[in-house]
């Protein structure tokens, strides 16, 4: 693999809407302007709330396709396609890293991974292979897997996240102008309180929280941001950007970790 003398940085994003991969907002903006500003991966890695597996997989196509995992949305939104290359050499790397990943081409880029990266590279000319959510593995688990995975930001490899710090959806209101429940914010700026101070144990625990459970009651929207908290180093900034919550019970905060 091509070796970088800097770590690439690490990106967690708050995905929400599916319509935030078509849409002109504050969300997308600062998606296209990462695109434009930060280092040009050689290939991207993702871990998307919305592929979980029987044990960790890996997609091994050679173009990705476009996983349309929503219902209920414009006819816009089902004709969009995203297509990069995959990348087997980096799929097999990882399995060095992994021994237990296991090469899948059912899969492709669910929205999740595509809503973003059509935004932040619309050429679609850098390689994508998305890492699926293993069902087997605990919290602390999913969080050493990043760690793992570190060597890659030596590699040209940029890793995301795409998730969301607070998903529920039976709080929620469907409305743009719904203001954030008191326990939301609170949470929300909690949470980004400890992303400073390194508290990563409490956080791999967030069942243990105050409002941990009230926030993810599922955690398949938490896990992506617990394996970019793994790959943090000790020199890593702390950069948030679209530190919102919106329809009243739904996190977009984002950060970036960056050497």
């Amino acid at each position: 693999m091509f070796q970088t003398v800097l770590s690439l940085p690490v990106i967690f994003f708050g995905h929400g809407s599916p319509m935030n991969g078509i849409e002109v907002n504050v969300f997308s903006l600062k998606w296209k302007e990462l695109g434009r500003t930060l280092p040009k991966p050689n290939s991207i890695l993702a871990v998307s709330a919305h592929w979980e597996t029987d044990g960790i997989k890996l997609t091994g196509n050679k173009i990705q396709k476009t996983i349309h995992d929503f219902g209920g949305f414009p006819k816009k939104l089902y004709e969009q396609q995203y297509n990069p290359p995959g990348n087997l050499n980096l799929c097999e790397r990882i399995q060095k890293l992994i021994p237990e990943a296991k090469i899948d081409n059912t899969w492709g880029l669910d929205h999740g991974t595509w809503t973003i990266l059509k935004q932040m590279y619309p050429e679609q000319d850098i390689p994508v292979i998305q890492l699926s959510l293993s069902k087997r593995l605990s919290e602390g688990e999913h969080y050493n897997i990043g760690k793992i995975l570190a060597p890659l930001r030596k590699e040209g490899v940029m890793i995301i996240g795409s998730g969301n710090i607070i998903h529920s959806f039976k709080e929620m209101e469907w409305t743009e102008t719904a203001k954030p429940r008191s326990w939301a914010a609170q949470f929300n700026e909690s949470v980004k309180d400890m992303i400073l101070k390194k508290e990563h144990d409490k956080l791999i625990n967030y069942k243990k929280l105050e409002y941990g459970l009230r926030a993810s009651p599922t955690p398949e929207h938490y896990l992506p941001f617990l394996y970019v908290l793994g790959l943090q180093e000790s020199t890593d900034k702390v950069t948030f950007f679209n530190d919102e919550v919106v329809m009243a019970s739904f996190s977009m905060t984002s950060f970036i970790l960056s050497s």
